[in-house]
């Protein structure tokens, strides 16, 4: 059972966003560019910046750091060196787990040593597929080989190893890829659905996904990895006893978390200036250029009917579900007065699972769960009339 924590005055978590890229993926719509001259220095001292500045504003005490992108990996050794520099000064660094996405192409042994001397001590690694057509399809710059071998030498040197997967992809062999990822001795593995997203190269192209292989792609995702011993313990992750992310599961659990960089999104505790009745607030910060010249993101209040949504949103996708009580004292709505007709009908549907206080999507739910809580909500605003 996933009980909601109260919240925390203090932040425990933070993300970093490295927007640069050694080249953009058809399929990719995050902020990532690739660098250019003097670009990446004025980042990173924009960056001090800024940490500097949110460690003026919050109380924090980290338990996980996540450096994610774009490509953290592809910064050289004194730029990472930096960056983790100037997150340790202002902000700490985490006392459980930090992690560093890294592309399989940028590994080298003299690399993986000095990142794990930086104190990084989990790795989440961009494979997406183990079969070169299908890497090529996807516009991956590293081969299945550079994939096998990055993912051996991180494990050699100590780090917790995530892998992530592609699936729905034309012409995968996705049986294979699974095997093959789980005998690479990986702990933890994020599998998700190839997404054709507006604007990107792949949409231009008129890339189409076809929903039997989404659907085919997503159910032998679970049966497959929970027989080699990975249990999916949310709707597109699965792991080894103990080798969840601990970092990922703060997001999950609504638990707020500074965002750092260019494009970068925190969930932070709500202060008296932020106006009345609030619980949180989320902020998004600009794409790069404009968050080198220290423009102002954008800025979501979060009242208890919009923290209540966002909890249902986020902690239906774990398996352990979500603790109705639990939520309902955060955030002093009443949630099973409000929804509860909404969530019944989808329980008989065989949706949710609703045993106590504790609301739970099944397999089935879980495919559709952003319509299965839209439908909720709806029903829970007309009560609310």
């Amino acid at each position: 059972m996933t009980a909601l924590p109260h919240l925390d005055p203090v932040v425990r978590h933070l993300y970093v966003h490295v927007p640069f890229c050694p080249s953009i993926c058809p399929y990719c719509d995050f902020h990532v560019l690739t660098r250019r001259a003097g670009l990446v220095e004025r980042y990173l001292e924009r960056l001090g910046d800024e940490a500097r500045e949110l460690a003026e504003r919050y109380e924090v005490a980290l338990d996980t750091v996540y450096i994610g992108g774009g490509t953290p990996s592809f910064l050289r050794e004194s730029e990472i060196a930096a960056l983790v520099g100037s997150v340790r000064r202002h902000l700490g660094w985490g006392r459980e787990e930090n992690t560093l996405e890294i592309n399989p192409g940028t590994v080298s042994p003299a690399r993986a040593s000095h990142w794990r001397a930086l104190g990084f001590d989990r790795a989440s690694v961009g494979v997406q597929s183990l079969h070169d057509p299908t890497l090529r399809f996807l516009g991956r710059t590293h081969s299945a080989a550079q994939a096998r071998a990055a993912v051996g030498e991180l494990l050699g040197q100590g780090f917790r190893v995530s892998g992530d997967l592609i699936t729905a992809v034309p012409g995968q062999p996705l049986e294979d890829d699974i095997r093959g990822l789980v005998d690479l001795g990986v702990g933890h593995v994020s599998a998700y659905t190839l997404t054709i997203e507006p604007g990107t190269e792949f949409a231009r192209r008129g890339v189409e996904v076809d929903e039997a292989d989404e659907h085919a792609g997503f159910f032998l995702a679970g049966e497959r990895l929970a027989g080699l011993g990975l249990a999916r313990y949310e709707v597109s992750n699965y792991a080894r006893p103990g080798e969840e992310s601990r970092h990922n599961l703060a997001y999950w659990h609504g638990r707020t978390y500074l965002g750092l960089g260019p494009a970068a999104a925190g969930h932070y505790p709500a202060r008296p200036e932020d106006g009345p009745g609030l619980l949180t607030v989320r902020r998004t910060n600009p794409h790069l250029h404009g968050w080198l010249r220290g423009e102002r993101g954008e800025t979501l209040p979060i009242d208890p009917e919009e923290y209540v949504t966002d909890a249902l949103f986020m902690g239906l996708r774990l398996k352990g579900g979500l603790d109705l009580a639990a939520l309902s004292a955060r955030s002093g709505l009443d949630v099973p007065a409000r929804y509860g007709a909404g969530l019944l009908h989808q329980a008989g549907r065989g949706l949710l699972s609703w045993e106590g206080n504790v609301l739970r999507a099944t397999p089935a739910g879980w495919w559709t769960l952003n319509r299965v809580l839209r439908d909720v909500l709806a029903q829970g605003e007309e009560a609310a009339l």
